[in-house]
């Protein structure tokens, strides 16, 4: 009841898999300041993550955001048609030859990924050594369980055995636990089978910004004057964030 008064209008009754929504959640983005300074923060993050040297850089599912306006010659790309993109792609098949990229960046993507070891193997191979693969993820912490349990229309699983989903869609299907399964949970797995990949960084964040902005499907809770407040709330409070945060930026290395 409580999510279905707070959808956004201009998404409500679309399936996340129709393109549409895609086109319209760009949109909401822009219009909504809280939620549009958020992403720009992140972007920030992730550019600056980057290594300095010249090279291509891909980012998976570009679709309703902005960061190629941070990242010159970035490489947008999505799992279906949509403005503004120059690759449509599978994330289990990259369509790049060995060592050619200096990095692959994403925003809430790689939970989306059914078969995520495919797109590890693919990240390595495609990524040149001392490039990076940097994302920012949903993450696993007593509070995120909470939230993401009971307002989100995603499934979050952080108990589940495999990384592997099945996905009724190309965005529909999800674990949001995925991220932190991989790289916290089983991290030994992770360093086992992927010896190539190291993990560079780990930083747990935004413990309310992102949920009172309402993101992308809800209706925003806060007037985008108070960005300044809250963000003030959780840097008084980054010393609990291991408890606290709903996301995670994580960064990678190709060694």
């Amino acid at each position: 009841m409580l999510k279905t008064r707070l959808a956004h209008p201009l998404t409500r009754g679309l399936s996340i898999d129709d393109p549409r929504t895609t086109r319209l959640r760009r949109q909401i983005i822009r219009d909504k300041s809280f939620l549009h300074r958020i992403y720009g923060e992140w972007y920030a993050l992730i550019s600056a993550a980057l290594p300095l040297e010249v090279g291509p850089v891909l980012e998976m599912g570009s679709g309703a955001g902005f960061l190629s306006d941070s990242i010159p010659g970035l490489i947008t790309s999505e799992v279906f048609c949509c403005p503004d993109i120059r690759v449509v792609l599978d994330a289990h098949e990259l369509p790049f030859g060995e060592g050619t990229l200096r990095g692959i960046v994403m925003t809430d993507v790689l939970h989306h990924v059914p078969q995520p070891r495919r797109f590890l193997a693919e990240a390595a191979r495609c990524v040149r050594p001392g490039g990076v693969i940097v994302m920012i993820e949903p993450w696993v912490t007593p509070w995120s369980r909470l939230v993401y349990g009971r307002l989100h229309h995603e499934p979050f699983r952080p108990d589940a055995l495999e990384w592997e989903f099945s996905s009724s869609g190309p965005l529909s299907g999800a674990n949001g636990a995925l991220p932190w399964i991989i790289f916290r949970r089983d991290r030994a797995r992770f360093e086992q089978e992927f010896p190539q990949l190291q993990v560079q960084l780990i930083c747990p964040m935004m413990p309310f910004r992102y949920l009172v902005s309402g993101g992308v499907s809800l209706r925003s809770l806060m007037p985008g004057w108070t960005f300044g407040l809250w963000r003030g709330l959780e840097n008084m409070l980054q010393p609990w964030m291991d408890s606290m945060a709903m996301f995670a930026m994580i960064v990678v290395i190709r060694s």
